[in-house]
């Protein structure tokens, strides 16, 4: 049987032919098309928007991220928690979709915790590496979790960023999300080796102000981990809302409300102060028994 050139697109001669196609771009046109003729609602590109990042320092791991979630171009909350726990010495960032990132964090958290029942051991970052790297690749990218990955164990500290797709990298200091570049170009000034605490702090917290006011999807506050290694004394420090660079309580505090706006107390007109309950539930509904025996 022949088959013409416009059933067989991608194919000459039975062997690929290289380059990019754009075969489906008409039928998606018109497949738009379509939809909008009958009424309906033609699927819209969706935006992530979120800084995250992270650096070693002298003793240990500092991340970074701000606090803004947004759903397609609109901001659904203002201070959400994007650090998640994965164990006591790894944390992990995350960008993408909300439920992933948290879903996904929760199963390995859970993973490691049951590896270390199992073996009495503190979990070490390359574990949670490894098994974040196997869940994400298993799903070629659909789990729309871009993750920076940060711990300490016997080793020393270890920062990893992870794609969706599931390859990773081990860096001195990551950067991910929309804001991502505008961070970076803060870490590449003013990152340098063994940094002591406070001043990587204070980079962090910089690099996620440039994402905040140079990137739409970013936005509202800045949360910030602390990990540090055994010598240290090993111990891990969460700030939660460490700045808020975007804080209206001010603002808002020197606004005055419209008289207009403020509704007296019984402006409504009570129409009846009466209370009838329903009757029971049982009273109403009759269930009867007519299904057949279940056979395998």
């Amino acid at each position: 049987m022949e088959v013409s050139s416009a059933q067989a697109p991608h194919t000459d001669f039975g062997r690929p032919r290289g380059g990019f196609n754009f075969d489906y771009c008409a039928r998606d046109q018109k497949l738009c098309e379509m939809l909008a003729s009958t009424g309906g609602r033609i699927p819209k590109t969706m935006k992530t928007g979120t800084t995250i990042v992270g650096i070693v320092y002298k003793d240990g791991i500092v991340l970074g991220a701000d606090t803004r979630a947004t759903g397609g171009s609109e901001v659904c909350d203002k201070n959400c928690e994007k650090i998640h726990y994965l164990a006591d010495n790894i944390y992990c960032c995350g960008a993408g979709t909300a439920a992933d990132t948290e879903k996904t964090t929760e199963l390995i958290s859970s993973q490691l915790e049951l590896h270390r029942l199992n073996t009495g051991m503190q979990s070490r970052v390359v574990t949670a590496v490894t098994l974040l790297k196997r869940m994400l690749f298993k799903y070629q990218g659909h789990v729309s979790a871009a993750l920076v990955l940060g711990g300490c164990d016997l080793n020393g500290p270890h920062l990893f960023h992870i794609y969706p797709h599931g390859s990773t990298s081990k860096l001195p200091y990551v950067t991910m999300g929309s804001g991502s570049l505008a961070a970076m170009s803060v870490f590449e000034t003013g990152w340098s080796r063994d940094m002591e605490e406070p001043a990587a702090i204070e980079l962090v917290k910089q690099a996620i102000h440039a994402g905040i006011f140079n990137d739409l999807g970013s936005g509202s506050n800045v949360d910030i981990t602390v990990i540090r290694k055994k010598s240290a004394g090993g111990n891990t420090t969460i700030l939660r809302g460490y700045d808020t660079p975007n804080e209206q309580a001010d603002l808002r505090g020197n606004y005055t409300r419209p008289a207009a706006l403020k509704v007296p107390q019984g402006a409504t007109v009570t129409l009846d102060s009466s209370f009838a309950p329903h009757p029971p539930l049982s009273s109403q509904v009759t269930i009867e028994d007519t299904a057949e025996p279940m056979s395998l």
